[in-house]
Formats: structure tokens, sequence, C-alpha cells
């Protein structure tokens, strides 16, 4: 063999050991897009992320929120998780996930209407229709925190494929009022708020403790720099974000307890 044909050998040598390296890794986000469309908003940063890290991401999206809330307390394995506070939470909390970078921007919810509908106020919206993504979403806990008495509620429908739906049922009067992140609310200038709600951490980033940690450290890193790509700005503004941060599970806790109203949540 001469000295070409030995560099080149060793070569796909080294090719083929990395590839052997590689490994697959799902990652789980929230229902907030049906699966075909949430397929086309991620892809671009699950390809991002397959670039940076070397490895493989698989995009694991189900078919609603109850399906989701019945894998996340199953604890169905997943490598990593993109969810809001509340969810993020939990798993870390309950399965050790471990929260590796986060939206810059804080997440709260608007729930907004035509300006003569806002204007009655949230008691105004008693027994009317209001759409909502389903439970165990953020928006729909929140607005169950808004309306606490059983006789005097909103008729609240969760009839929508994602947020922004909601807010096209309002312009088709399927609906007076929709809970929506305030990202999306402010798309909207001719609808107003009847209530903002307060403020959580930024949507998480979270890794299985089956993950290793220098795939973490890699994800993590990756996210961090994720802005920097110009071909993954309109990743970041569908996310309703300018960048992410780093966290951890400190800035988490607590949140999961937006859930304990919710069917299956047990007290730790």
């Amino acid at each position: 063999m001469n000295r070409h044909s030995g560099l080149l050998a060793a070569f796909a040598l080294i090719l083929a050991s990395g590839q052997a390296l590689a490994e697959t890794y799902t990652v789980s986000v929230e229902p907030s897009y049906p699966p075909a469309q949430a397929e086309e908003v991620y892809r671009p940063l699950l390809d991002y992320l397959g670039k940076a890290t070397g490895h493989h991401f698989v995009l694991s999206v189900p078919r609603n929120y109850h399906l989701l809330w019945r894998d996340i307390r199953a604890n169905a394995e997943v490598h990593f998780a993109f969810e809001e506070a509340h969810l993020t939470d939990y798993r870390a909390s309950r399965f050790g996930f471990q929260p590796l970078a986060r939206t810059a921007e804080t997440t709260s919810y608007a729930l907004i209407a035509q300006p003569d509908v806002a204007r009655r106020g949230v008691e105004g919206l008693v027994g009317y229709r209001v759409i909502s993504m389903p439970s165990p979403s953020l928006g729909y806990a929140l607005l169950g925190e808004l309306y606490r008495n059983p006789v005097a509620q909103p008729d609240v429908q969760s009839a929508a494929a994602s947020w922004r739906d909601g807010v096209e049922m309002i312009f088709s009067g399927e609906a007076e009022a929709a809970m929506v992140p305030s990202h999306i609310a402010q798309l909207y200038p001719n609808l107003e708020p009847v209530h903002r709600t307060r403020s959580f951490p930024g949507s998480a980033f979270s890794a299985s403790p089956a993950v290793p940690e220098e795939v973490k450290q890699a994800v993590r890193e990756a996210l961090l720099r994720l802005h920097e790509d110009p071909e993954l700005f309109d990743v970041l503004t569908e996310l309703g974000a300018s960048r992410f941060e780093p966290t951890d599970a400190a800035e988490y806790r607590g949140h999961e307890r937006m859930l304990s109203g919710f069917f299956g949540y047990k007290s730790r």
C-alpha cells in the first residue's frame, strides 16, 4: 500500500469511528402545533443541533396535551424536552431532568378579544366562548386560575389546533376571546387584552439523566450559540424568543404546582 492509499484508509477509519459514536436522541415538544406543522417548525432546530453535536435528533410530539401529560407522568423515554416552566419543573423534580438552556424572554399569557368584548372585563366573559389549548398547557392552567368559581366561568373550548388558531376563531366569530402566549397577542394590535397573566421563566430545553454529560454540554453550547445562525432566525421568531440563555433546575423550582389541579397529578 502506498503512502497516499494509507492516508485515505486512515481517514476512512476515523470517519467510520465518528459515525459509530453518533447516537440518536429524541426531543419531546409540547403539541402547540399539529404534528406535521411541528415537524416543519422544529426541523431546522434539530438539524442545527445535529450539525453542532455530531448526533441525530428526532422530534417526538404527541397528538395533544392529554397524551403529553400521560407520557410525562409515566416518564416515557425521551432524551430531551423543550417545554414551559410547569412541565420543566415536573420533569426535573420527579425524574431528574436537567434544564440546560431557556428562551431569554419570560413567558406570559394574554386573554384577548375584540375591543367591545374586552371592555366588559374578565367577568364579562362568563358564559361566553373562550378558546385555549387543552390542559395541562400553561395557558389553560392560568385561565383556570382566573375563573375559580365553578358557576361563574366562560365556556372554555379546546378546539384549536394551535395557539394562533384561537385568534383566528375570534375573527371568524367562533369565539369571543382566546388565551394565547403574549408574543402571539402582540401580533394582533386590533385585539385587546382582557387580562394579562404573571410571567414565568422561558421555555427550557432539558435533558434526561440517561443522556451523557458530554452530550448535554454540547447541546447546551449549541443552543447558546443558536442566535448567531441567521438561518435559524425564523425558528426563534416562531418560539417568541431572541436567543437561549443558561438555566438550571433552581430557576423552575415550584412551578409544577400549576399542574396540581389536573387529573393524575400527585403531590410528592
